[in-house]
């Protein structure tokens, strides 16, 4: 059994996308102690920022044509896909940026999906267990003023889910910026109710990956 863990926050101190993953994981080997995590850090690793392009481009190249750079490209996007095709789930922690995922998160799905196993059809996470852990340091719920300005998590449910098959749960939390805003002041309990459903509802699910796919 293994987990596939991908984080895509640029902090790596007080992240709060990444503390929820924690939890995740820590409940799914707790479940399974004989599982194992195989982890990507796309925030501290960003992937190479001209690898779509190149590996994009080699797939119109007969294999015997293409240039060191384009085979090189190929391979790396090979090793990213089996990555995903190992796993039997999968969890990715995204926080909101400019009301969207990240730069490195959204090269991350441009760069896999240029596998032919993952083209759009394919559908080659089903039967896998998938989590989006989302932090958010405003809030977007229905009724805030905000409401509907996430549009990341809409995006990547319907990458992960919809065109490549897996089964998708949300993890999210909300207001995590208002303990260091003073505006947010009045907010601090809500967030911190927020953030603690957050953790419950991560244990939960890793829990429910472990026992899925034992």
């Amino acid at each position: 059994m293994s987990l596939f863990r991908l984080d895509s926050s640029i902090r790596t101190e007080g992240s709060v996308s990444r503390e929820v993953t924690d939890t995740l994981e820590k409940a799914y080997l707790e479940q399974h102690p004989g599982g194992t995590v195989v982890r990507r850090d796309l925030g501290t690793a960003p992937l190479p920022a001209d690898l779509w392009g190149v590996a994009a481009f080699a797939g119109y190249v007969p294999e015997d044509q293409r240039s060191e750079a384009q085979r090189a490209a190929v391979t790396q996007v090979t090793e990213l896909a089996d990555e995903l095709l190992r796993a039997d789930a999968i969890v990715v922690g995204s926080p909101l940026y400019n009301f969207g995922i990240s730069q490195h998160l959204k090269a991350w799905v441009d760069v896999v999906i240029t596998d032919p196993r993952f083209a759009p059809g394919t559908s080659p996470l089903a039967g896998r267990s998938v989590a989006i852990v989302v932090a958010r340091g405003g809030g977007y719920g229905p009724g805030t003023p905000r409401a509907g300005w996430d549009h990341g998590i809409q995006w990547l449910s319907r990458i992960l889910g919809d065109v490549w098959g897996g089964t998708v749960t949300v993890v999210e939390a909300e207001l995590t910026l208002a303990e260091s805003t003073p505006a947010m002041a009045e907010l601090r309990g809500l967030a911190a109710e927020v953030r603690a459903q957050a953790h419950e509802q991560a244990a939960a699910t890793g829990k429910e990956f472990a026992r899925s796919a034992a």
